[in-house]
């Protein structure tokens, strides 16, 4: 019974200790202020977010925003969304920023160099072939 206890008031001391910077910010409705509580967002990048929704409406999504505001791409909208940023009450998918980590021409690259012997390998290569050699004079 102690011990209920004691877990549910540790508990109940996290909950209040845990700092404000992670209450959700609705970027479509958030003043200055409130967007520079966001980890990662500064008074530029926050005057920039809003000048651009004053001018053109509010966000309809996280690509949206991405598209409209410089500065905010797939990572940093990833970690704005991390640290409290909503759009339109939703947070931003951590899986379309890591679909495009690995870059087409990088793989292609790293395949080709797979494929192809190395240094090693033609070390190996020519290793093998005085055995052979050496086996055939024999």
């Amino acid at each position: 019974m102690f011990k209920k206890l004691a877990c549910l008031m540790a508990a109940a001391v996290a909950m209040i200790s845990v700092p404000k910077a992670f209450a959700a910010v609705e970027i479509n409705t958030a003043d200055q202020a409130q967007l520079d509580s966001v980890a990662g967002i500064g008074p530029a990048t926050s005057r920039a977010i809003l000048d651009e929704r004053k001018k053109n409406g509010n966000y309809k999504d996280w690509a949206d925003l991405e598209q409209r505001v410089r500065g905010i791409g797939e990572r940093n909208s990833v970690k704005l969304s991390a640290a409290g940023l909503m759009v339109n009450g939703q947070q931003r998918s951590i899986d379309a920023a890591s679909k495009k980590s690995a870059h087409p021409v990088t793989l292609a690259k790293s395949a080709k160099d797979m494929n192809s012997p190395g240094k090693e390998d033609k070390d190996t290569h020519h290793a093998s072939d005085s055995v052979k050699e050496s086996q055939t004079k024999r």
